[in-house]
C-alpha cells in the first residue's frame, strides 16, 4: 500500500466579498498580491518548502483563474505521479449534488481523496493568508504532545479579536475554553475529551480580509526593513508568472521605495507603490501610495493617490484619484473605507476626471458618469452587469 505520512487540504472557494470589487470576477485566493504573486502561492510554497508534495485545493467560487493559475502545480514542484497538487471543486453525487457548506463539510466532502493516500495526518489551510510557516514542526509539536488535534493560534489584539475564532490554552498549550466563532468540529471533538492542542505561532501572518488589510500587507514589502521578505532564498515564495520581457524605466522616470513587476514600463513617477507585470505609467503621471495590478495602463498626466487598481484597467489621460474628503462611503462604509479608490478588473476610466476617496467603480465607465466632471468621496460607479 502506498501511503504519505501528510497531505494537505487547501481550502479556497472563498469569495472575500470584503475585498469588494477586487473579488466580483475572482476568487479571492486568486487576487494579486506584492506584484509578482497571487494569495494562494504563499501556502502553497509553504506546502512544498515543509516536504508536503500532496495537495488537494477545494475550490468553489469564481475558480476559473485559480484552476489556470495553478495548473498542474509545476511552478510549485507539485506535478508528481503520486500526490502532487488535486484541484477538488463541488461535484453531483448519485443521491444529491451540493456547494460547500463550510470548512468541515468540504473536507468530509473529499474523504475519497484523502482516503487514496492513507495518510497519517491531514493539515487543513486556508489559502487566503499571507505568511511563511514550516508544517513540519508544528507536526512534530502535534506528535510531541499526542495531540488529536492541533491548531494553529498567534496572539492579536483585543480589538481585532473579534474577526477570528479565539481559543484560551493551557501553559503546555492545550486548549481548554473556545470563545467568539470556532468552527463547530473543534467544540464536538473538545466536548468528546479528545487532545486539542494550541502550536503558537509568531512569525508574519496577516488575513488580508479587507481593503485596508490587503493595502497596509502590500505597502508593509516596500518597508526599508520589510517585515515580510519576500527574498530569502531559505524559504522561497514560488508562483505561475509566466515569461515576461523585462521592466523598462525610462529616462524622465522617477522611482521611489517600490516594487515594479516585470515587463513594465515606467515613464512617470512612482513613489511607495507596488506595480504589477506589463503596466504602464504614462509620461507625466505620479502615482504614489498604490497597489497596480497587472497589465493595467495608467495614462498621461494622471495624479493618483492611495488606490487599489485591479487587472487589465485603463485610466486615461489626467485623471486624478484620491481627491477631497475622507467621507464614508455611502453604498458599503464598511467595505469601501480606509481613504482608499478602489478599481475592479477591466475597468475604463475617461480622461480628464477625478474620483474622490472612499470610492467604488467598476466597468467600463464614460464622462457622462461622472457629474461635472467628478466622482465624490463617498459615492460608487459600479456599470450594469457588474458585481459591487
Amino acid at each position: 500500500m502506498r501511503k504519505k505520512e501528510m497531505i494537505a487540504m487547501l481550502l479556497a472557494g472563498g469569495q472575500g466579498s470584503r475585498l469588494g470589487v477586487l473579488t466580483a470576477k475572482v476568487a479571492k485566493p486568486a487576487v494579486a498580491f506584492g506584484g509578482k504573486y497571487r494569495i494562494i502561492d504563499f501556502p502553497l510554497s509553504n506546502c512544498i518548502n515543509s516536504g508536503i508534495d500532496t495537495v488537494g485545493v477545494l475550490t468553489q467560487y469564481q475558480p476559473l483563474r485559480l484552476n489556470t493559475h495553478i495548473g498542474i502545480g509545476i511552478s510549485w514542484d507539485l506535478d508528481r505521479n503520486f500526490g502532487g497538487v488535486t484541484i477538488l471543486p463541488p461535484y453531483e453525487k448519485s443521491s444529491n449534488s451540493e456547494w460547500y457548506t463550510g470548512t468541515a463539510n468540504a473536507i468530509y466532502q473529499n474523504l475519497d481523496y484523502i482516503e487514496t493516500y492513507h495518510p497519517d495526518y491531514v493539515l487543513i489551510l486556508s489559502g487566503d493568508h499571507i505568511y511563511k510557516m514550516d508544517y513540519e514542526v508544528m507536526l512534530d509539536y502535534h506528535k510531541e504532545h499526542k495531540a488529536d488535534v492541533t491548531i494553529a493560534a498567534m496572539p492579536v489584539p483585543i480589538e481585532e479579536a473579534s474577526r477570528f475564532g479565539v481559543v484560551v490554552a493551557e501553559e503546555d498549550g492545550q486548549i481548554s475554553e473556545f470563545q467568539e466563532k470556532p468552527k463547530h468540529i473543534i467544540p464536538y471533538c473538545h466536548e468528546k475529551g479528545q487532545r486539542l492542542f494550541a502550536y503558537e505561532y509568531n512569525g508574519y501572518w496577516k488575513d488580508v480580509g479587507t481593503l485596508g488589510s490587503y493595502w497596509e500587507a502590500n505597502m508593509e514589502l516596500i518597508d526599508i526593513v520589510p517585515e515580510f521578505n519576500l527574498y530569502e532564498e531559505y524559504w522561497k515564495i514560488y508562483t505561475n508568472s509566466g515569461i515576461l520581457p523585462p521592466q523598462y524605466i525610462s529616462g524622465q522616470a522617477v522611482i521611489e521605495r517600490s516594487i515594479i513587476g516585470n515587463g513594465s514600463e515606467i515613464y512617470g513617477e512612482v513613489k511607495n507603490c507596488v506595480i504589477g507585470s506589463g503596466v504602464v505609467i504614462g509620461e507625466g503621471a505620479v502615482v504614489r501610495d498604490s497597489i497596480i495590478m497587472k497589465d493595467t495602463v495608467i495614462g498621461k498626466g494622471c495624479v493618483v493617490d492611495k488606490a487599489i487598481i485591479a487587472e487589465n484597467c485603463e485610466i486615461g489621460e489626467n485623471v486624478t484619484l484620491g481627491i477631497g474628503s475622507d467621507v464614508p462611503n455611502k453604498l458599503k462604509p464598511a467595505i469601501y473605507s480606509f481613504g482608499l479608490v478602489t478599481i475592479g478588473e477591466n475597468t475604463i476610466v475617461p480622461p480628464g476626471v477625478q474620483v474622490g476617496k472612499n470610492t467604488a467603480l467598476s466597468g467600463v465607465t464614460v464622462k457622462e458618469d461622472y457629474p461635472n466632471g467628478v466622482l465624490e468621496s463617498g459615492e460608487t460607479l459600479i456599470k450594469a452587469g457588474e458585481r459591487v
